[in-house]
Formats: C-alpha cells, sequence, structure tokens
C-alpha cells in the first residue's frame, strides 16, 4: 500500500477512472487520497479535501459509522452486502461497502480504506421482480375458477394454481414436473391431441380450442382452454402458459336458455294476445306475429321506434310525459291494471283494445311488457245487442201505449156517448124551452156533468194503476243502476261525441227501488238529455245520499230549461219535441212519487239541464 500511495500519478490515474468510491484516510481520519466517484456519492466534486477531516467535512455522521471506523483503525475488516444511506441531497441510496486498514511495510496501521459500490438499481430490481412475482403469484392462486398452470419449453408443468387443483383434483406435488397430456383422456392422448396443441402455440404464439379434459378421479368436464408461447426478449421460447375453464355448466346452462326462450317464442306466437315489450324511453324492443297482424306492421318497422306510433295522436302525445313522470315518481296508474285503449294500425284506422302493462328489471334497466286483446268485434257485438235491446224497449212501450190507448178508448166510450146524447138533447130542448118543462133540461145537464165526472175517474184510476201497482222492490246499488242505464241509453251514440260521466261511488249506500221502473226514469232523462246536446256534449250523473234519501242527479252541457218553466214540463201533453207526447216526464214523476221520492228540475242559465230525484235508502240490518 506504500509503494500505491507513493506512486502518486499511477494512483490518481486509478482513483480517476475506477468505477467504486474508493477513499483513504489516515489515522485521524483525514484524507489521503479519494475517487472521484466517492466525491460524487457525496456531492463535493469540487472541493480539494485531501488533507481535511472526514469528520469536519461530514459532521453529522453518526456514532455507528464512526465506532465502524474505530474498528477498522483497530485492525479489524467490516463490510455489508447492502445498506441503505441517506446522502446529503436526501436521496436514498442502496450500497454495499467495506471498511479495513492499511498497513505500511513491517504491518503497522497507516489509516483507514472505505469502498462503496451503490447497488441501488440492483436492489430495486430485485425488489420490483420479487414484487411482480409476489403479486404474480398471488393474482394465479385468486383465480379459483380458472385452472393456470405453465409448462417448460417439453411442455412439462412447473408451476399449478389453487384453481387448477380444485378443477382437475391434483394438488401441486402431484403435477409438478409431469408431461402436459396427463390431463387428456386416453383416446385424445392416442390422437395426438396435446402435443399438437403444443406445437400449434409454438409455431403460432397461441393455440385455444373447446374440448374435453380428465380429472383425477376419471371424470371429464368440457373446458375453453388456452395455451400461449412465452419468450424472453430475445424472442427464445422459455415455456408455455395455459388458462382452462370449466364451461360444463355454462353449456348446459346456455342449451337450457335456449330451449327456454325457443318454446317461449312460440308460446308467444301462438297466444291470442299481442305483446309489445319497450324500454325506459318507450322504444319498442320486441313485437310478436299477433302484434304484426294486429297492427299491420312487421317487427322490422317498428323495433327501435318510439311506441307512441301505434297509438292516436292525442294518445301519442301524452305518452312521453307519463313514462317520464313515472319514471321520476314511481306513481303507478296504468302499470299492473287493465284498461281499455285505442290503438292506430298502419293503415291509420283506429280500433279499441284491451291493455295490460307489466314491469320488470332488465340488468338495472326497466322494460315494459305489454299485453293487448283486440276489442272490436266484441264491442260491435255489443253495440248491435244493445240497439236490438233499445228497439226492444221502444217496441214495448209503444206496446203498453197501444195498450193503454185501447183500455182509454173502451173506458171512455160510453160517458162520452152519454155527455153527447145529454148535451143533444138539451139543445133540442131549448127552442121549445117554454113548453117543456125546464126539469128536463136541468136533468139532462146533471147527466152530463156526471157523465163527465164518470170519465175523469176513469183517467185517474188508469193513473192511480200507474202509481200504485205493486212495485218489486229489491235493494240495488246506485252505481250499478246508474252504469247499466247510461251504457243502454248510449247504444248507437258513438258518432255524435257525447260523452257520459257517473261520479257515483262504489261504497254508497244501496237504493231500494223497483230497478225496472227506476232505470225507466233515468233512461227517459239521459235519452232527453241526449236529444237535447245534439252533438258534442256531456252528461254528468252522480248520487248523493241525503238522511233516508238518495239523490240522483242528471246534468247536461245542453240549453237546459228556461226559467219559470221548471213545472211546464212536467205537464202531460205538453212536449219541446215535434214528435213528443209529452207523457215521459209526467210518467217519470209518477213512478218517483209511487217511491216516496220526488222529481225535479232546476233551471239555471247557461248551466245546461238539470234533474234531480229521490228514492229511498234501503235499511242496513245492524244485527
Amino acid at each position: 500500500m506504500h509503494k500505491f500511495v507513493s506512486d502518486q500519478g499511477l494512483c490518481e490515474l486509478l482513483l480517476e477512472n475506477v468505477p467504486a468510491a474508493i477513499a483513504v484516510f489516515d489515522t485521524d481520519m483525514r484524507y489521503v487520497a479519494c475517487s472521484r466517484q466517492w466525491l460524487s456519492n457525496r456531492g463535493i466534486e469540487d472541493r480539494d479535501v485531501i488533507g481535511q477531516s472526514h469528520y469536519e467535512l461530514f459532521p453529522g455522521i453518526d456514532e455507528r459509522w464512526r465506532a465502524i471506523h474505530r474498528r477498522a483503525l483497530s485492525g479489524e475488516s467490516v463490510s455489508n452486502d447492502a445498506e441503505p444511506i441517506r446522502r446529503a441531497n436526501g436521496t436514498l441510496e442502496w450500497v454495499e461497502w467495506e471498511a479495513k486498514p492499511w498497513r505500511d511495510n513491517d504491518g503497522s496501521i497507516k489509516g483507514l480504506l472505505l469502498v462503496e459500490q451503490v447497488l441501488t438499481d440492483t436492489v430495486e430490481n430485485k425488489r420490483r421482480i420479487r414484487s411482480l412475482r409476489s403479486k404474480l403469484d398471488l393474482l394465479i392462486d385468486s383465480a379459483s375458477h380458472h385452472a393456470i398452470c405453465m409448462l417448460d419449453p417439453e411442455g412439462r408443468v412447473v408451476i399449478w394454481n389453487a384453481g387448477a387443483e380444485r378443477l382437475y383434483g391434483w394438488s401441486e406435488s402431484e403435477v409438478i414436473g409431469q408431461p402436459y397430456d396427463m390431463m387428456f383422456d386416453t383416446a385424445d392422448r392416442e390422437a395426438g391431441l396435446p402435443g399438437l396443441q403444443i406445437e400449434e402455440a409454438r409455431r403460432r404464439g397461441t393455440f385455444s380450442r373447446r374440448a374435453w379434459r380428465l380429472r383425477k378421479d376419471g371424470t371429464r368436464f368440457l373446458a375453453d382452454g388456452i395455451v400461449n408461447r412465452i419468450t424472453d426478449d430475445s424472442g427464445n421460447i422459455m415455456g408455455f402458459g395455459q388458462v382452462v375453464r370449466d364451461i360444463t355448466e355454462e353449456t348446459e346452462h346456455a342449451r337450457a336458455l335456449a330451449t327456454n326462450e325457443a318454446q317461449l317464442r312460440a308460446i308467444l306466437e301462438t297466444v291470442p294476445d299481442a305483446m309489445i315489450t319497450i324500454d325506459e324511453m318507450g322504444m319498442i324492443l320486441s313485437f310478436s306475429a299477433t302484434a304484426e297482424s294486429l297492427f299491420g306492421y312487421s317487427s322490422q318497422e317498428v323495433i327501435g321506434r318510439n311506441v307512441s306510433m301505434l297509438m292516436p295522436d292525442a294518445d301519442a302525445a301524452r305518452h312521453n310525459g307519463y313514462l317520464a313522470r313515472y319514471m321520476s315518481t314511481g306513481e303507478r296508474h296504468v302499470i299492473g291494471n287493465s284498461r281499455r285503449v285505442l290503438g292506430r294500425r298502419k293503415d291509420g284506422t283506429i280500433f279499441p283494445h284491451e291493455l295490460y302493462v307489466g314491469e320488470a328489471d332488465g340488468g338495472g334497466h326497466r322494460i315494459f311488457t305489454g299485453f293487448l286483446r283486440d276489442l272490436t268485434t266484441r264491442e260491435e257485438a255489443e253495440a248491435k245487442l244493445r240497439e236490438l235491446q233499445t228497439e226492444l224497449i221502444v217496441m214495448s212501450r209503444i206496446s203498453a201505449v197501444g195498450t193503454m190507448a185501447t183500455a182509454l178508448a173502451h173506458e171512455l166510450n160510453q160517458p162520452l156517448t152519454a155527455i153527447t146524447n145529454y148535451t143533444q138533447s138539451a139543445a133540442a130542448l131549448m127552442p121549445a124551452a117554454e113548453q117543456a118543462p125546464l126539469d128536463l133540461v136541468r136533468e139532462a145537464l146533471e147527466e152530463t156533468g156526471r157523465e163527465a165526472m164518470r170519465a175523469g175517474a176513469i183517467v185517474r184510476r188508469l193513473r192511480d194503476f200507474v202509481a200504485s201497482g205493486e212495485l218489486d222492490r229489491i235493494s240495488f246499488s246506485p252505481r250499478e243502476l246508474a252504469m247499466q242505464t247510461a251504457d243502454l241509453a248510449l247504444v248507437g251514440e258513438a258518432t255524435r261525441n257525447i260523452h257520459c260521466t257517473i261520479s257515483i261511488p262504489p261504497n254508497l249506500s244501496p237504493v231500494l227501488v223497483d230497478r225496472v221502473q227506476v232505470q225507466q226514469v233515468l233512461l227517459n232523462l239521459i235519452r232527453n238529455a241526449i236529444e237535447a246536446l245534439k252533438e258534442n256534449g256531456t252528461i254528468a250523473i252522480s248520487a248523493n245520499q241525503e238522511s233516508s234519501m238518495m239523490r240522483f242527479s242528471i246534468m247536461d252541457s245542453g240549453p237546459g230549461v228556461a226559467p219559470g218553466k221548471e213545472e211546464d214540463v212536467f205537464e202531460p201533453f205538453v212536449s219541446s219535441k215535434a214528435s213528443g207526447m209529452g207523457m215521459g216526464l209526467p210518467i217519470c214523476r209518477t213512478i218517483i212519487e209511487a217511491h216516496g221520492g220526488k222529481l225535479w228540475c232546476e233551471a239555471q242559465p247557461g248551466q245546461g239541464g238539470m234533474f234531480h230525484f229521490t228514492v229511498p235508502v234501503a235499511e242496513i240490518d245492524d244485527d
């Protein structure tokens, strides 16, 4: 060492170019020599340190390093393979170092030699490799639903994860070093399939195929497998990676789903109801064959378009608003209920149908399914039936009027004939009044009066028969009473744009009435309102309980009754109709009065016609 130090030129050349950090100190820790790398590591490249104290240059050196220096100066060699050191600029480096004494020719210690080798990159790379290996091991073992194994270039197993153990049944110790073909059954091995897969992956870089694989217990499973070639940076093959997934259950499930879907499609294509599904935006997702027949569109023409295209203009304009309101509030008005709506066919015709809407959650998105049943034929038949019923009622009333007229003619014929005879006799006696006794004239006139009273009695008796005939009273719902009568009254009025609303709660107390007679009163009042409206109007029917009586009200938007004429409309033979007899309202009043109620009219200018009547409420037995 002494010779080394004395050869100043050679020493400086060596310390200038050596990549290691080297420093030579005397026994007082003063610099004798140091390499450029030493100065660079400590950030003092621009300083001349020869002869200066190391502790004065770096006063922050801790006691541990001072102790190491003392040990080396006492003759001990001290070293560390890798140690983190914080530099003056704050950076942390991993350093391999050695501290040992240097001696003179006589063996005496002349000072201390420190050698450092920075290993930061090497340590970080090793740490990164360990971290990556740890993460890779964790990833491989956490893939419990995938069998992952690594093969060497000859196709022998070198890595076997937990998923492979679970799927195949072999433990890691049983398969490490075993050939790849152990995972295949005898037939595939004899056919050379494992070797073909390895060679294909070796040649093309990857190979994938769906095939049967063998478990330890001899059972087989359908596997979706892929083999990838693994190469280094130079392109040399280091081995192969294999990932296998059991798709046996998945395949069976997919096959079952396909079968169920085919069955469901067959059912939906044959049911008489049309089916349409839409998304949250109202866009059509599916359109059944029955829907195609009902609307005249093919599924290709409507799928992806808004369902409002199948509605009349008025309903189409409101549909998107209804859908948006439900999505924001969740309030159900249509979903889960069946209702009658109108649809529009491809040719523009409007038809009635019954609609039921259901809701489902499909992958976080709502799907609405509508089932539609065409009501055209049914409603046409019902309308025809109601028209026939109306005609039958009219014929019945005509027959009743004819019977009444026959009875009146028969009953009134005699008193009217007698009145005529007596009057003629009195007239014949008048010219000879001076000669004839006035008693004869008086007697003729008295008989005339009696016969006239008899005729009036006959009319009253017939009226009493109508009013006082036995009533077949039953307990009946006011709502049903009104709805049945309104349906009958509106038969054949579809083209006149007349709307009838019934505002009667279903839980209202029942009434005790002769249902046929009271419905005849309601029918007469509703038909009068329809005739007063002619076209484009509304009729409102309501009922309210007033103590022991139920009050029915029929109001229309027509011209109404003139003020002061409220009672005139109930006079017999008084009618505003050109062909009317003026007997309808008087008979209605008679029927209502026979029930113990009353019938009246209100005249409110500008508010239309308003008729009211009362009938008794049925007594409810608390027992």
